[in-house]
C-alpha cells in the first residue's frame, strides 16, 4: 500500500501550496526594507488571557490538562479540520474559564498543547509528551503544522528537550524511511512518510520561538533542515515545508540585531537547497513560488559573512535560467495546465521579476564597487545574446533597472575600471537597433546609464552635462537617424579606458559572423565609427586584427566584409606600423584568409606605399646566423615580409605601388637571396618544378627567386624573358654562380634601361651600408650599368668616381676588384674606345681564316668587347661584324623542326641550329619591320649549346607566373657541343 497525502495535497505543478499567512509575508517584501515584516502567526486574541490562566494552574491541573489535550488529539485526529469548536472542546476549555465564540484553528490544539508544555517546569512530563506528540500521524498538512507549532512553542523554554526529541525521531523514524532501497516492500504504515516535512517545520518553529536563543542554535538548526531535504524523496510535501521553515528561520534572524555581526556556517548550503527546489519548478507560473524562494534568498545574502563568489554565481544562474526561460508574456496564459480557478498569469510574472530585481540591489548593496556590479551583468550577457526576442528583452529591462537603482540610489565607493564593462558596454549596443521596440529603447538607455556611472566616477562634470545633451538629442532625434548612434560612440571613446576599449571592439567583432544582417552591419558600422574616431592605441591594434581575423571567414555578407575592409584600412593609416607588423603575424604570407586585410591597405596611394615601404624594411631585418635557431628560422621577420612581398607582386590592388618601389624591392630581394644562402636554407633545384601545381608553400629561398622572377614580369617582362632564355635565374640558385647571375641581371637591365636610375640610386646606399651582403649586391649592380647608355645622361663622371671610390676600402675583396673595375671602365677613362675599335678590327681577321680555331671562344671575346663599348658603339666596324656573323646562318626554307636552319660546321665541329629570331621585345616594331634598336650581340658572358639538336620548335618552359620566351632573344646565341 502506498503512502498517499492527506485531502489538502495538491498537484506536482502547483508549486507553492503555502498556507495563505505565508503567502502574505512573502509578499511584504520593499526594497531595501525587511523581507516578512509579519511574524508567522499573530498571537490570537485568546492566547494572553490563556496563558495567564495556564500559570494560575498547579503542576496537577497542568499535567491532568495535558492528559486530556494528548487523548482528544489520539482519538479525535479530524477534529482540526472542523471550522467551529466541538463540545468536547468546549468541556475541555471549561476548567480554563474561556469562554470562546469566534471559530478557532484548525490546529488549535495544538496550539494549547504547545502553550502548557511551554509553561510547565517538570522536564520528564515534557519530554513524555513530546515524544507522544511527535509519534502522531503525518499525513495531513494541518497534522504536520499543528505538531510543529506545539514542538516549536515548547522549544521556547525547553530547547534541549525539544532538540533531544527530533533528533530521537530522526534516528528511529527518519532514517528507517530514507536507507529503504528501492526494491524494498513500501512500509505498509504510511504515518511516517511525511515525518521528515513535520521536522523540517518543526526547526522553522523552534527558530521562530528561541527568542534571545536563536543565534546559539541556528546553525544546528540549518545544518539539519539541509540534512532533511537533502535526504528526503523530493515531492511538493516536502518543498513546501522546507520553504516554511525557511521563512520562519530567516525572520526570526531579521528580528534580532546582533545577527549582522554574526558569522553563519551554514547559509550557502540552505541556498543551496532553495536552487534545486527552484530548478524542479515547472516551465509556466501558476502560483508565487519563484517569487517567495528568490525573495528568501536575498534576505539569505544579507547575512555574514558575504557570499562568495561561486555561490552568488550559482544563485544568478539558477534564478535568471528559471525566470527568463518562461514563455513570452502573451503566451503565459496559454502554456498553464487545467484549473479550477485560473490565476492572474501577468500579477504572477510581475511579482517574480520584482523579486529579481530586488535580489541583484540587495547584492550590490552589500558591495558597492564597480566589480561587483559588472560581475552582476556577467550572468545577464548570455542572455543578451539570446536568439529568443522575450529572453533578450528581459535580460536588458534587468540591466535597465539595476543601472537605474545603482545610479539613483548606490554611491560606488572605489574608483575601479573593470575592462569586463567595455564588454557589456558592446553587447548592449549590439541591440541599439533590435526589432523590439522596448529592447531597442532599454539598450540605449542602459549605455547611457553605464556612461554616467563612468562620470560619477570620474568627477567629470563637463563630460556628465555633455552627456545630458546627449541624452536629449536622443530623445529628439528619429528614430532612423544615425547621428544620435554615433555621437555616442565619440563618448564612449572618451570614457573607456584602454582595455575596456579593446573589449568593446572585441564584443563588436565577435558579432560579425552572426546570421542576422541587421546585426552584422550594426557592429560593423560601429566599428568603423569607432575606428575613424583615432580612439584606437597602437597596443589595442593587436588584438583587433587577432578578433577580427578569427571571423573573417566566417562573415556571411558582402556589406559587413565590405565595411571591415574600409575599416582595416582607416586602421592602418593611422598605424602602419603596427597593422604590418600584426598581419603578418596571423599566418603564412601564402594563406589565402590573409589577403583581403592586404588588399583593404592599399585602399589609398599614399597607405599603400606606406605598406610596402614598411615590409621593406622588415625585409632588412636579417640577424646574423649565429644568433638564430633552427626553429625560429620559419619565424623570422624577414621572411615572413619576403613571402609576403612575393604575394603582392601578383595582386592588382598594389600593381602601380610595386613599380613604384621597384628599385628597392628589386635590391632588397637580392640582398635577402644572398642572406638565405649565408643562413644554408637554400632548397634543392630537384624539388621544384615550375610547371606542377602545388600546394605546398614554397620554400624561402625558392620564393625570394620567384618573386624576383614576378617583379621583372610584372614591371620589365624584356629582363625576364633574357634571363629566362639565357638560363640566368638557375644562376641565382646556387651561391656558387650567384655572383654571375646578378650580372647577368644588371647586365639585361642596363641594356633594357629598366629603372636604372632608381636602382643606382638604391645600390649606392647599399654600398654605404655597414654590411657586407649589401655591398656586394650594389657594386655587382653598378659595375654592369656603367655600360648602360643613359646613365650619362643622368650622372656625371666625378659623381661615378665618388661611389666607386667608397668601395676600395672596403674589406670584402670583390667589392674591391669590383670597385676598381668599375673605376678603369670606359666610362671613367673614355679613350679607351679606340684601344678597343682597334683591338676589335684585328680579332675581326680571325674570321677570314680557312678554318678559324676556337670560334666560340672568339665570339666571346668580340661580344664583351662590344659590351664594353656600350653607347660608343663601334662606328664602321659593324658592318664588317655583321658580314662574317652571316656567314653562319643559312637563308634556306625552314626544316622540319619548324623554324630551324640546318645545321652548319664551324671550325670542325657542328653547331646547334639556331632559330630565327621573329621577335625581339623592343627591338622589333610594328608589321614585322626591323626597329632601330636591334639586339646586340654580346650580352651574354656565358654562351652554352647542347651536342645534338633539338627538333621542333624551341623555348623553355615558363616560370610560376612568367611567359613563354622560346622565340624571343635569341639572335647571336649559338650552341656548344
Amino acid at each position: 500500500m502506498e503512502a498517499k497525502p492527506s485531502e489538502d495535497f495538491c498537484p506536482h505543478w502547483r508549486s507553492s501550496c503555502l498556507s495563505p499567512t505565508g503567502e502574505e509575508e512573502l509578499n511584504a517584501g520593499h526594497p531595501g526594507g525587511a523581507l516578512l515584516s509579519k511574524s508567522p502567526r499573530d498571537r490570537p486574541l485568546w492566547e494572553e488571557a490563556l496563558v495567564s490562566n495556564i500559570r494560575a494552574m498547579s503542576a496537577l491541573q497542568k499535567s491532568l490538562v495535558l492528559e486530556t489535550v494528548q487523548h482528544h488529539i489520539q482519538e479525535r485526529t479530524q477534529l482540526i479540520m472542523k471550522e467551529a469548536p466541538s463540545a468536547g472542546i468546549q468541556e475541555l476549555l471549561a476548567p480554563l474559564n474561556l469562554e470562546l465564540k469566534q471559530p478557532l484553528e484548525k490546529t488549535f490544539l495544538f496550539h494549547l498543547y504547545g502553550l502548557i508544555l511551554r509553561e510547565c517546569n517538570c522536564v520528564d512530563l515534557v519530554r513524555r509528551h513530546l515524544a507522544s506528540l511527535l509519534e502522531l500521524p503525518h499525513q495531513s498538512s494541518s497534522q504536520r503544522e499543528g505538531i510543529a507549532m506545539a514542538v516549536g512553542i515548547a522549544s521556547s523554554t525547553h530547547m534541549q528537550e525539544a532538540w533531544a526529541m527530533l533528533e530521537h525521531v530522526g534516528r528511529t523514524r527518519f532514517l528507517r524511511t530514507v536507507l529503504m532501497s528501492p526494491d524494498s516492500q513500501p512500509d505498509p504504515d504510511t504515518r511516517w512518510t511525511w515525518v521528515g516535512s513535520t521536522s523540517l517545520l518543526c526547526y522553522g518553529q523552534m527558530a521562530a520561538h528561541a527568542g534571545e536563543q536563536i543565534l546559539p542554535w541556528v546553525d544546528n538548526i540549518v545544518s539539519r533542515m539541509v540534512y532533511y531535504f537533502s535526504c528526503s524523496r523530493y515531492d511538493n510535501i516536502l518543498k513546501t515545508s522546507f520553504l516554511s521553515a525557511t521563512i520562519m528561520l530567516l525572520k526570526a534572524l531579521r528580528q534580532k540585531n546582533r545577527a549582522q555581526s554574526y558569522k553563519f556556517t551554514q547559509i550557502p548550503e540552505l541556498i543551496q537547497c532553495l536552487l534545486s527546489s527552484l530548478q524542479k519548478e515547472p516551465n509556466f507560473l501558476a502560483t508565487l513560488f519563484r517569487q517567495k524562494i528568490i525573495s528568501v534568498i536575498a534576505g539569505l545574502s544579507n547575512l555574514r559573512p558575504s557570499l562568495k563568489p561561486m555561490v552568488k554565481s550559482r544563485i544568478l544562474q539558477t534564478c535568471l535560467q528559471s525566470l527568463y526561460t518562461l514563455p513570452p508574456t502573451e503566451t503565459l496564459r496559454s502554456c498553464l495546465p487545467p484549473m479550477d480557478a485560473v490565476p492572474d498569469v501577468m500579477a504572477l510574472y510581475q511579482k517574480s521579476m520584482q523579486a529579481l530585481d530586488l535580489l541583484l540591489q540587495s547584492l550590490i548593496s552589500e558591495n558597492k564597487s564597480m566589480d561587483e556590479m559588472c560581475f552582476l551583468l556577467q550572468h545577464v550577457e548570455p542572455w543578451l545574446e539570446s536568439d529568443r526576442s522575450h529572453e533578450r528583452q528581459r535580460a536588458v529591462q534587468t540591466v535597465f533597472l539595476l543601472l537605474t537603482y545603482v545610479v539613483d540610489n548606490v554611491g560606488l565607493a572605489e574608483v575601479a575600471m573593470p575592462s569586463v564593462l567595455g564588454h557589456q558596454i558592446g553587447l548592449l549596443a549590439l541591440l541599439w537597433r533590435d526589432m523590439d521596440p522596448v529592447t531597442q529603447s532599454h539598450s540605449r538607455q542602459c549605455t547611457y546609464l553605464f556612461l554616467q556611472l563612468l562620470t560619477q566616477q570620474k568627477g567629470s562634470m563637463s563630460e556628465f552635462v555633455y552627456l545630458n545633451k546627449m541624452k536629449n538629442l536622443e530623445a529628439s532625434a528619429s528614430r532612423k537617424s544615425e547621428i544620435k548612434f554615433y555621437n555616442l560612440v565619440k563618448v564612449l571613446n572618451r570614457n573607456l579606458t584602454v582595455a575596456q576599449h579593446t573589449q568593446l571592439v572585441l564584443t563588436l567583432l565577435g558579432r560579425l559572423c552572426s546570421h542576422s544582417r541587421l546585426h552584422c552591419d550594426l557592429a560593423s558600422q560601429l566599428l568603423l565609427k569607432v575606428i575613424e574616431e583615432q580612439s584606437v592605441r597602437p597596443e589595442q591594434v593587436a588584438e583587433i586584427l587577432h578578433g577580427l581575423f578569427r571571423e573573417l571567414p566566417s562573415i556571411t555578407f558582402k556589406s559587413t566584409l565590405q565595411t571591415m575592409m574600409k575599416a582595416v584600412s582607416v586602421l592602418g593609416t593611422q598605424h602602419t606600423q603596427e597593422t604590418v607588423e600584426v598581419i603578418l603575424s596571423l599566418c603564412h604570407p601564402s594563406e589565402r584568409q590573409v589577403m583581403p586585410l592586404w588588399k583593404a591597405l592599399a585602399s589609398s596611394t599614399q597607405l599603400a606605399r606606406k605598406v610596402l615601404t614598411t615590409l621593406y624594411v622588415k625585409l632588412k631585418l636579417r640577424p646574423p646566423k649565429e644568433l638564430i635557431r633552427f626553429t625560429q628560422q620559419a619565424e623570422l621577420i624577414s621572411l615572413l615580409a619576403l613571402g609576403t612581398i612575393y604575394e603582392l607582386l601578383y595582386t592588382r590592388e598594389f600593381k602601380a605601388t610595386v613599380r613604384w618601389a621597384f628599385a628597392g624591392v628589386l635590391v632588397g630581394l637580392l640582398t635577402q637571396l644572398h642572406y638565405l644562402f649565408e643562413l644554408d636554407v637554400a632548397e634543392s633545384s630537384s624539388d621544384y618544378q615550375e610547371d606542377v601545381l602545388d600546394m605546398k608553400p614554397l620554400g624561402p629561398c625558392r620564393t625570394c627567386l620567384e618573386a624576383l622572377k614576378g617583379l621583372f614580369w610584372t614591371n620589365c617582362w624584356e629582363v625576364f624573358a633574357f634571363l629566362k632564355l639565357l638560363r640566368g635565374w638557375e644562376l641565382l640558385e646556387h651561391m656558387e654562380t650567384y655572383t654571375e647571375g646578378v650580372t647577368l641581371l644588371a647586365r639585361a637591365m642596363a641594356h633594357y634601361d629598366c629603372e636604372i636610375t632608381a636602382v643606382w640610386g638604391q645600390a649606392v646606399i647599399s654600398l654605404k651600408s655597414s654590411e657586407e651582403r649589401d655591398n656586394v649586391v650594389a657594386i655587382l649592380l653598378i659595375a654592369e650599368f656603367l655600360n648602360s647608355q643613359e646613365l650619362p645622361q643622368y650622372m656625371s663622371r666625378r659623381t661615378v668616381d665618388n661611389f666607386l671610390s667608397l668601395g676600395l676600402n672596403n674589406p670584402n675583396q670583390l667589392v674591391r676588384a669590383m670597385s676598381l673595375k668599375g673605376l678603369s671602365s670606359i666610362l671613367m677613362h673614355p679613350k679607351k674606345v679606340m684601344l678597343l675599335r682597334n683591338r676589335l678590327a684585328g680579332l675581326l681577321d680571325g674570321f677570314l681564316g680557312p678554318e678559324p680555331k676556337d670560334l666560340v671562344g672568339l665570339m666571346e671575346i668580340l661580344g664583351d668587347i662590344l659590351r664594353h663599348l656600350g653607347s660608343h658603339g663601334v662606328g664602321a666596324t659593324s658592318l664588317r661584324i655583321a658580314q662574317h656573323l652571316l656567314l653562319l646562318f643559312d637563308d634556306s626554307p625552314a626544316g622540319p623542326g619548324g623554324g630551324l636552319a640546318p645545321r652548319k660546321e664551324v671550325s670542325g665541329r657542328p653547331l646547334g641550329r639556331v632559330p630565327h629570331a621573329k621577335g625581339v621585345g623592343r627591338g622589333e616594331s610594328k608589321g614585322g619591320e626591323p626597329a632601330q634598336r636591334s639586339p646586340r650581340l654580346g650580352l651574354s658572358a656565358r654562351v652554352t649549346v647542347p651536342a645534338a639538336p633539338a627538333p621542333g620548335p624551341q623555348g623553355e618552359g615558363e616560370g610560376r607566373r612568367g611567359p613563354d620566351t622560346g622565340g624571343a632573344l635569341c639572335a647571336g646565341r649559338t650552341e656548344d657541343p
